[in-house]
């Protein structure tokens, strides 16, 4: 049998995957910036155009909607076509020239440019999704799929952060407050951080992970789902439907931050809001790296299905609850977003095979959610004000918290109950080799895999069998 062009994650060596690991979790950081930037630009637009809050939700609306509902699902073919790399250049380009188009839009004043650049931006954005999730996702074992993509993703929560750090610094303070002199400058160095990395993967040898050697890992072992066409992928079909829910959910809930800070009788500014929000994403943040530690050892599926129903909890407590206890509960509610879209993507695209790239590409498409809620929300907001408006985004964790629990019942019924997180592909590995029947038993320590396919585990948990050892460079 010809081996599949390409490599698995599982066959990269220790410096392949650190290097190659590290190059694409830059990416994270990247649109991570520009997402902490636009949540806060909603708010300085209504005063530099004085428009209201709905019509400052069109930037939401060109950079989930174009950007992401319509473009990711083009990203996903041209990726399988093309292959990462190619993918992750295209991506970049896009993200710089919307940016640089920043500047004509905010020289001229015009709210309409800005739009349409935060369409080529989102495009941009939504190819790199595309691209880094499924590759962070299948670089390594799956046991660790969502501990990964939750570690990567972490960057991204840094950045989110100090977008709106830099932006209660130059957007809000003194004769900034009125104009779009800084937001030229700003859009000016994240083109020019866009060049830079576009150079870096151009001279970097990023090794390609195909999908059929996805699906020849799958096979070895009898898992064969991938047999079925994409529309027959449940997992992957109600994911998109989960993401939708919860990133219209999250944009929802961060587009307005600002305005629901101010709006609590407690005298605070635009500019100390613009602080508490970015103190908001700091939690989010330290959500997601302690995510990693629980999603080494819980099921990811049971461990969403909690932090789903706590979102639900605390933003039903946001829209109730007046003054800081309102604003308590919302810090709360970042902090159990943290692990949700890195979990709804893994769960979504796990075992899907030679549908991997186009897989991911439908649950990135499910970002386009961001564009629809926050309008909703915003409409109900210059209505009723914007701390009932909260109950729209509680609706979307409802839908995502149907998805969680219905994928722990689907694995319940198909192999127990499990509590700790679990490497099927290892197991049904080990329970051919040893020629007991196909089922799912409990593993030990020394099945666990080869320290190269796992490099968030401690050190004393990088011990394996030779058995293990031979199998990884067979």
């Amino acid at each position: 049998m010809v081996a599949p062009k390409g490599v698995r994650g599982s066959e990269l060596t220790r410096s392949q995957w650190i290097l190659s690991f590290g190059l694409v979790t830059s990416l994270f950081f990247t649109w991570g910036f520009a997402y902490g930037l636009l949540d806060v630009l909603n708010k300085h637009f209504q005063v530099v155009f004085g428009i209201d809050r709905t019509q400052s939700t069109l930037l939401q609306f060109a950079y989930f909607g174009v950007g992401y509902f319509f473009w990711a699902p083009v990203a996903g073919i041209i990726m399988r076509r093309v292959g990462y790399k190619k993918g992750i250049h295209l991506g970049l380009t896009l993200y710089s020239l919307g940016a640089v188009f920043f500047w004509p839009s905010a020289v001229f004043k015009k709210y309409g440019g800005f739009v349409g650049c935060t369409c080529v931006i989102g495009a941009g954005l939504s190819t790199l999704e595309v691209a880094a999730n499924s590759y962070i996702s299948v670089l390594g074992t799956p046991k660790y799929a969502a501990a990964r993509l939750n570690f990567a993703q972490g960057f991204q929560g840094v950045a989110s952060f100090t977008g709106p750090l830099i932006a209660s610094r130059f957007f809000f303070t003194g004769k900034n407050a009125t104009t779009l002199d800084t937001v030229q400058w700003v859009y000016l160095a994240v083109a020019g951080l866009g060049l830079v990395l576009n150079i870096m993967f151009a001279f970097a040898p990023l090794l390609e992970i195909t999908e059929a050697a996805l699906a020849s890992e799958m096979h070895e072992v009898g898992i064969e789902t991938d047999r079925e066409p994409l529309w027959k992928q449940y997992r992957c079909v109600f994911g998109f439907v989960a993401q939708f829910s919860y990133v219209g959910a999250q944009v929802a809930v961060a587009s307005l931050a600002i305005n629901y800070m101010t709006e609590q009788g407690l005298d605070i500014s635009s500019a100390s809001a613009s602080n508490l929000f970015s103190a908001c994403q700091a939690v989010f943040t330290f959500g997601r790296f302690a995510g990693v530690v629980l999603l080494r050892y819980i099921d990811p599926a049971l461990l969403f299905s909690i932090y789903a129903f706590m979102c639900i909890a605390f933003c039903t407590a946001t829209a109730l609850a007046p003054g800081w206890a309102g604003i308590v509960c919302l810090f709360l509610v970042f902090h159990f977003e943290s692990i949700c879209y890195p979990v709804i993507f893994t769960l979504g695209t796990k075992n899907l095979g030679r549908h991997t790239k186009r897989g991911s590409g439908l649950i990135v498409m499910g970002v386009g959610g961001g564009a629809w809620y926050p309008s909703a929300q915003a409409a109900l907001a210059d209505r009723h004000g914007s701390r009932i408006s909260y109950l729209v985004p509680m609706t979307g964790y409802v839908v995502m918290f149907i998805y969680a629990v219905g994928i722990v019942i689907s694995q319940a019924r198909q192999d127990g109950f499990r509590f700790r997180t679990v490497d099927e592909i290892e197991r049904k590995r080990v329970t051919i080799a040893s020629g007991m029947p196909n089922v799912m038993m409990p593993m030990d320590e020394s099945q666990k895999a080869h320290p190269a396919l796992d490099r968030l585990s401690d050190d004393s948990e990088k011990a394996e069998t030779s058995v293990v050892e031979t199998e990884k460079y067979v």
